[in-house]
């Protein structure tokens, strides 16, 4: 595999610290990464990565151990990346603002991390529980970097503590240096390792197929998605900057695009939909340099590709996976109904087949509805610390299943009918209905549950929760809000509506029929009651 793809020139010897290393050389003037605080150049970005990667390395960190990061949109994310690409070192950013400290340190217990970079105060209930206080006895954590909020003034890393010791820089681009954490229909995290050639495989296919070549890369998706990590990994291969979206509540993202110059965006459909919304507030036709935009996480609506289209921006539908990134995209010049109805071709070095729904070593018929499988140079090396997980990932054939359903048409468009998953997204964010359906049975007054998706015309998807509750029992909707908050579900997980029922549409084998509700509810024989959580104060 590796001589394959290397031959063939989708992998190569040059990892993507000594890439950007290489970019600093030849356009030391070039910008690199720019937060609301700091604007990096090229040099001082792989500066600010070595002071990282001599500190760590005297601290005693050794290639392959891992690094948690969980920090919001900051230019100290990048560094860390290539810190850790520098040194051999296994970066994990996948901890996200909505995630909860119990969920944080579950994680970092997962994988082991003998580092932790992390903000104080970030997170779903870091108000309310201190993440660095309950990591204190872990033996295996070495050390911790407690970054401050991000001002002006803030040399990132300049304060860090030594020893320090350099190591030369890694030369293999094999080496594992990035571990995102997803997960199935349980909801069950899974570590997905890939490596620098992995993740440049299709970063560079994409900035080709794109014109991406010095362009300013705007992701309002957090580099702790993999969404936002592969617009940074495309921008350092393109030698471009990545622009994160860092900006407070309320304050207008059109100006910020404006002020950075962003030639090409990435995000989910409800990004989309907010800044059409403020441009159509301000009067604005049309976006002064913008001329694409990668929509992620769900299918573009029609009206959305086609206003998106009306104002300059040309839509770009993809798909992809935490453990195949974004191999799968239309392409600038084809037409708006290829964008709406298809995922786009598979990128070079990257192949699609699909395969029988009940056989998935079979390879469904031309046109047939099946498992959608892939192989190519940006597919995962493997889940992390579970050979049981990554030999069922694949088939007899040695294609990744994806686990969703889907066909292509004739010209190699992939068209996605469905998901085996049953996860609800909402505005690009994946909720586990098992994990609020197990909490909420939790509560002594619940005695059956069942979370599922309402269709929202922004959002993509909203939870909903309908409980049965035991004879002679009540509980108000907001104190089962409550109950889950008490019991540790995020409150970026909450539902937002509520439906009490006498009794759960079961099948004959006494599986809750989720289909229906969605049924009752669409033709109004069920009234889903809305809600809304507010955290409860504490002194």
């Amino acid at each position: 595999m590796v001589a394959a793809y290397t031959a063939a020139g989708f992998w190569g010897h040059e990892t993507i610290y000594r890439l950007a290393a290489r970019q600093a050389r030849t356009t030391p003037g070039a910008f690199a990464v720019r937060d609301r605080f700091r604007r990096l150049t090229y040099p001082v970005l792989v500066d600010a990565a070595d002071r990282l990667a001599a500190s760590l390395a005297g601290h005693g960190i050794r290639p392959g151990q891992r690094v948690a990061v969980w920090l919001p949109s900051r230019v100290e994310t990048a560094i860390a990346l290539l810190a850790c690409s520098r040194n051999g070192y296994v970066c994990c950013p996948s901890l996200h603002r909505d995630h909860a400290v119990g969920e944080v340190v579950a994680l970092v217990d997962r994988m082991r991390a003998a580092v932790l970079i992390a903000q104080p105060g970030y997170g779903a209930d870091a108000d309310r529980h201190d993440l660095f206080a309950q990591l204190a006895d872990r033996d295996f954590l070495h050390w911790v970097y407690r970054l401050e909020p991000a001002h002006a003034a803030a040399v990132p890393f300049r304060d860090v503590t030594s020893p320090a010791a350099f190591e030369p820089a890694s030369s293999d681009a094999n080496q594992v240096i990035y571990l995102p954490f997803t997960s199935g229909t349980t909801g069950e995290p899974k570590g997905v390792m890939h490596s620098d050639n992995t993740l440049l495989a299709t970063a560079r296919i994409m900035a080709r197929d794109w014109a991406l070549d010095r362009k300013v890369l705007y992701t309002l998706s957090p580099l702790s998605h993999n969404l936002g990590l592969g617009a940074l990994i495309t921008a350092l291969s393109a030698g471009g900057e990545l622009v994160v979206h860092d900006l407070p509540r309320g304050h207008s993202l059109l100006d910020r695009l404006e002020e950075t110059g962003a030639n090409f965006l990435f995000g989910v459909p409800t990004h989309a939909i907010d800044l059409l919304s403020e441009m159509r507030a301000r009067g604005v036709h049309r976006l002064a340099g913008v001329h694409g935009f990668r929509i992620s996480g769900a299918a573009a609506p029609p009206q959305l590709v086609s206003e998106l289209m009306s104002r300059g921006v040309m839509p770009q539908s993809g798909y992809g996976m935490t453990e195949t990134c974004s191999h799968q995209y239309t392409m600038p010049d084809d037409p708006p109904e290829r964008i709406v109805e298809t995922c786009g071709r598979a990128c070079e070095g990257f192949e699609v087949r699909i395969w029988g729904q009940d056989d998935p070593d079979i390879e469904a018929a031309s046109g047939e509805i099946g498992q959608i499988g892939g192989r190519g140079a940006s597919l995962m090396l493997g889940y992390f610390d579970d050979q049981a997980a990554t030999e069922s990932a694949f088939n007899g054939r040695g294609w990744f299943m994806s686990g969703d359903l889907g066909w292509l048409d004739e010209q190699g468009y992939l068209r996605i009918v469905g998901r085996q998953k049953d996860v609800i997204i909402r505005g690009g964010r994946n909720i586990y209905p098992m994990r609020i359906e197990a909490l909420a049975l939790r509560h002594a007054a619940i005695e059956g549950a069942a979370a599922f998706p309402l269709a929202d015309p922004r959002l993509g998807e909203r939870v909903c929760l309908a409980v049965v509750l035991r004879q002679n029992k009540q509980v108000e909707p907001e104190a089962i809000l409550q109950h889950l908050d008490v019991a540790g579900l995020s409150k970026y997980d909450m539902p937002e509506f509520i439906i009490p029922l006498k009794e759960m549409p079961l099948t004959a084998s006494g599986k809750v029929r989720k289909g229906e509700l969605v049924r009752r509810v669409d033709e109004g024989s069920l009234d889903p009651l809305p809600v809304r959580f507010r955290p409860v104060a504490t002194r």
